[in-house]
């Protein structure tokens, strides 16, 4: 099964990154199938995209040029193509991504897992 893992990031120290690959690994583990967003923008930025002590974009390197609006649009386009289910790591309901992915992962019928 193909899952779209989700969660926040925004406002938590190294993005929340850490969380996002540890529980990647626990759905690896189980035979999952993981689109990961925080490794999306290691592979695609580089591992500074996720060094921030407080989790805020403004304290991204400008010269990686990261942009939200490309990883959003990269991960609906995954979730509508290709998820089968949506995993939400805790806190997700207090983050707009994360909401916003659920929104779209309810809208088309997708599972919903609650890590």
């Amino acid at each position: 099964m193909r899952i779209y893992l989700a969660g926040p990031m925004r406002g938590i120290p190294e993005f929340n990154f850490p969380a996002f690959f540890a529980a990647e690994e626990e759905l690896l583990k189980t035979g999952y199938e993981v689109f990961n967003p925080a490794r999306r923008d290691v592979e695609k930025y580089g591992i500074e995209v996720y060094q921030s002590p407080t989790g805020r974009l403004d304290e991204i390197n400008p010269k990686i040029n990261f942009s939200l609006r490309e990883a959003m649009e990269a991960d609906s386009i995954f979730i509508c193509r290709h998820a089968e289910a949506i995993a939400l790591l805790p806190g997700w309901e207090k983050s707009k991504g994360a909401s916003a992915e659920k929104a779209l992962a309810d809208a088309i019928g997708l599972e919903v897992m609650y890590l």
